[in-house]
């Protein structure tokens, strides 16, 4: 796609990538209308109320701040201004099985030095290694910041970079070796590979998987450390859909698309369920991927066709748990994981030949009513349970007060009974007064997610950067892609960039990096 001046754009769906896009395009001249399909905005970082509680459905790490502050100020604003931050401490709490030698918990706290005298304090000699491990990650992320994330790969010249060729042989072994063998080449305590291997699971991925260059990701939570916006991750749908508003962005909810029009090979607007046309010069799916391409496009226009799609990898699926709970767990931190100690057959269930739930699972749970009174009544507490497993719809969907579908609802009861175990907290089944279920069947029906996946496509190394899709279609011109499975990748702050990205091909910027903030008077 080469330059565009502004015109008339949709914009397909109304996540983060959607509105971030929206907002972007205002802010550049274009006349912006988004339709969403679903009564609420959010996508993926969705909300959920029921009796005084208030729950996020997605996204709950703040990582990689910088990447939101970049972008509120490319709107003129910033963070600060638009979020009540609040730093977490610890950043995590991590629980292994109590019936094994290392059994019970640890807290991991941000900052080099906590960091370090931690992994010390559990093996002799790991702080030192931690420290140049962390050196490492921190100049691993700078590069990633600076030379690929925001890189529209239009051209090979920022991969040519005489600087960045210097750095090959350091980086090569980055790209060819897992997460997992890096870091087991380094540390033996099973805790400590798992604290530095799961991140893995925030890009979609297995540690047995993903390239090393990712051991990045352990930059962001034992260096920078983690944030968390009062009043939840809804808050910042809603900052972001103030400011697309702010700049005259339409907002069309319960607007399905039926498909993507064309004339010849150019996008023209979209065909709304409802019969409704509309047309516009530039048409931006943040729409999952797949159903893009394959729903609405016909076989002839489609980049990614589903022979592309049967060659790839999706992230896991996820089985999620909304949980009011009555008193207090202070067992629990704001961030808590529980890692099984036969790790790699955890992984094997998910993404080996025969998929199943595992049992017992590796797990997360975000408790933000620890940090957050606005998000569970008094006397309550908010527990948002995440367990991966295979992204297969046939696994079924979930439901209300344990009206999901059985095989769905009996892994959430033994999901609720691992927690109780492992966490010291016997009572914690006949506390809850809220539970809802969501499983991959609600991720396919609900969001369209390919094979019923939670996050996008995995970032192994033959979807990550260059390999990944592009951000605009090679058979439609005026149609573009944000979103999970576009570059640059999964998770908030890559769906922002996303958006970035959409703008720099309408620019014509082939550059390497981030947009220039504006100057502003």
């Amino acid at each position: 796609m080469s330059a565009v001046e502004p015109g008339r754009a949709l914009v397909v769906g109304g996540g983060i990538a959607g509105l971030a896009t929206a907002a972007l395009l205002a802010e550049e001249g274009w006349s912006v209308t988004v339709c969403e399909a679903r009564s609420e905005l959010g996508g993926r970082a969705g909300s959920w109320e029921q009796d005084g509680f208030r729950f996020d459905t997605g996204p709950s790490w703040y990582l990689m701040p910088e990447v939101f502050d970049h972008f509120f100020e490319l709107l003129g604003t910033s963070a600060a201004a638009e979020l009540d931050l609040m730093p977490l401490d610890p950043a995590y709490r991590v629980y292994t099985d109590p019936r094994t030698a290392h059994g019970g918990a640890v807290d991991v706290r941000s900052g080099r030095e906590r960091a370090t005298a931690l992994f010390e304090s559990i093996e002799p000699g790991a702080g030192a290694k931690l420290a140049a491990y962390l050196d490492s990650a921190g100049d691993a992320y700078e590069l990633a910041v600076t030379r690929f994330l925001y890189d529209t790969y239009e051209t090979t010249a920022g991969l040519r970079d005489p600087a960045l060729l210097r750095r090959a042989p350091q980086l090569a072994p980055l790209l060819t070796r897992t997460l997992a063998s890096h870091v087991e080449r380094r540390f033996d305590d099973p805790r400590l590979r798992q604290i530095l291997g799961y991140p893995a699971v925030f890009l979609g991925g297995s540690p047995y998987g993903v390239p090393s260059l990712y051991h990045l990701m352990s930059h962001l939570d034992l260096d920078e450390g983690v944030l968390y916006p009062r009043g939840g991750f809804t808050q910042i749908i809603g900052a972001i859909e103030r400011l697309a508003r702010a700049r005259g962005v339409e907002i069309e909810t319960d607007a399905a698309v039926a498909r993507i029009t064309t004339s010849g090979r150019t996008a023209t607007g979209v065909l709304l369920r409802d019969g409704r046309e509309l047309t516009a010069d530039l048409v931006v799916s943040t729409a999952d991927l797949h159903h893009t391409e394959t729903e609405l496009l016909p076989p002839e226009l489609q980049t990614y066709p589903d022979a592309w799609w049967r060659r790839r990898t999706p992230s896991p699926g996820a089985l999620l748990l909304l949980l009011g709970v009555e008193g207090r767990v202070d067992e629990l931190a704001h961030h808590t994981l529980l890692f099984t100690e036969d790790w790699r057959e955890n992984f094997e269930a998910i993404f080996g030949e025969r998929p199943r739930i595992p049992d017992p699972a590796s797990l997360y749970i975000c408790r933000p009513s620890a940090t957050d009174d606005t998000v569970a009544p008094a006397g309550h507490e908010n527990l948002f349970v995440l367990v991966p497993v295979p992204a297969d719809p046939a696994l079924g969907h979930g439901g209300v007060d344990g009206d999901g579908d059985a095989r769905v609802e009996a892994a959430a009861d033994r999901v609720i009974a691992q927690i109780a175990a492992w966490c010291g907290i016997p009572d914690l089944a006949g506390r809850i007064v809220v539970r809802r279920t969501i499983a991959p069947g609600d991720f396919a029906s609900d969001l369209g997610s390919w094979r019923g996946n939670a996050l996008g496509l995995a970032h192994t190394l033959g979807q990550s950067a260059m390999f990944r899709p592009r951000n605009v279609s090679r058979k439609v011109d005026r149609l573009a892609y944000a979103g999970g499975s576009a570059l640059p990748g999964i998770g908030l702050p890559m769906c922002l960039i996303s958006a970035e990205l959409v703008v720099k091909r309408l620019r014509g910027d082939r550059t390497p990096g981030p947009l220039t903030v504006p100057a502003r008077v």
